[in-house]
């Protein structure tokens, strides 16, 4: 990968899902270097109080708002603004990133609904920080392979990816490469029985012992599906099969990723758990920038601990593992499914212990009906995609 041409101007940055945790996160690091970096577009879904503020503080030249009343409030308060354009809807979103003023986009709406807005990006030549895991969980080859056509420099946000990225050689080769190893803290419940989590609230779920992250990801993490998918995106970013990446469970989340050579060496990327180190590290690659995160006391932490997940009692990480073996149509089910059940916990309709029910049977149900091959188009994952969320809506409605 090469550095962006206009490197030495200020880069102007997209911000897609700026409301929420990372998005938050990368306005922080955005605003340490005001000489370094503008703000030319915001996104949010429907927070348009935090958006309101953002607006006033970054002035970007436009905001988009996903949901169409939540945007319709927010442009008659700026409607004798004629420095920011209010826009809403997803196709909003893909309009946005392909402006030409815009060279960089973080790509930060959790779910599938941020998948259309960075595979444009990509399709465009951006410069894309992809911290939702979806669009390479859903697209696999396909959104690699856009980036090879177009261009596109594609540069992971998530601890686990970015972390990878940094032990990796100057060329990002994967040659030497025998093995990668995910770390993972283990979420709320490390260490209890899976059949004890019966009657954990959303509120429990979502109080991660070392992150600070939106409601949908801190199920992910409690569950361990959150890993799961960031095993198969892995596979994806890094061109390699499922059987050479696996999960370590360490607790203290300090290191976020380790990469084996096969001389038998191990490189790996030590950091505070907060988002915004990678965030600053992908923004000023290949050069350095302050993020403004705590700097670490190793004498302090003194200790690091590692333990192999128990699958038999990780239920999520054990589909998603599955799922990343198999590939083709099922990460995407897996991904839907998964979307769908976890809402449905939020909003206390199922208990915590059937999330991991609901994705199989949705599996299970898919693969009897349909071939597993993968997709070769942006509206076949869209489909299987789908056809995944209603089968999981129909499994919640006749559970007994």
């Amino acid at each position: 990968m090469s550095k962006p041409a206009n490197a030495a101007e200020i880069e102007r940055i997209a911000v897609l899902g700026s409301t929420g945790s990372v998005g938050t996160s990368t306005l922080d690091v955005l605003r340490m270097h005001p000489q370094k970096y503008c703000v030319e577009v915001l996104t949010s879904n429907t927070r348009i109080d935090v958006l309101r503020e953002q607006i006033g503080e970054f002035k970007p030249r436009f905001a988009v708002v996903s949901d169409p009343e939540s945007a319709s409030i927010l442009a008659q308060e700026f409607a004798q603004d004629s420095s920011v354009t209010i826009l809403s809807g997803a196709r909003a979103l893909e309009e946005v990133v392909a402006l030409p003023q815009v060279d960089t986009v973080m790509a930060a709406i959790v779910g599938a609904a941020g998948l259309a807005s960075a595979l444009c990006a990509v399709e465009h030549g951006k410069k894309v920080l992809i911290a939702n895991k979806e669009p390479l969980v859903m697209t696999g080859r396909l959104f690699m392979q856009t980036a090879e056509r177009t261009g596109a420099i594609i540069l992971p946000i998530d601890s686990e990816h970015n972390a990878v990225f940094q032990c990796l050689p100057a060329d990002q080769s994967m040659r030497d490469v025998s093995r990668v190893h995910l770390t993972a803290s283990g979420g709320p419940f490390r260490g209890k029985s899976w059949n004890t989590l019966k009657d954990v609230t959303p509120e429990q779920a979502c109080a991660h012992p070392n992150w600070t992250m939106g409601r949908k990801i801190s199920v992910d993490s409690a569950t361990m599906m959150n890993k799961g998918l960031e095993l198969i995106e892995a596979s994806a970013l890094f061109d390699l099969p499922a059987r050479q990446l696996d999960v370590l469970i360490h607790p203290q989340s300090i290191i976020h990723s380790l990469v084996e050579y096969i001389d038998g060496s191990f490189l790996a990327q030590l950091g505070a758990p907060d988002m915004r180190i990678p965030i600053a590290h992908a923004l000023a690659w290949p050069d350095r920038v302050a993020s403004g995160a705590d700097t670490l006391n190793l004498a302090e932490i003194a200790r690091l601990d590692f333990t192999a997940p128990d699958l038999d009692n990780i239920p999520c990480l054990a589909l998603a593992l599955s799922a990343a073996e198999q590939g083709g149509a099922v990460p995407i089910v897996l991904n839907a499914a998964n979307e769908v059940a976890v809402e449905a916990f939020l909003q206390k309709q199922i208990g915590f212990t059937q999330i991991p029910q609901i994705i199989e049977d949705t599996i299970d149900t898919f693969l009897a009906a349909n071939s597993a091959s993968a997709p070769e188009n942006l509206a076949g994952v869209l489909n299987i995609d789908n056809d995944a969320r209603l089968r999981a809506a129909a499994r919640l409605s006749s559970r007994p």
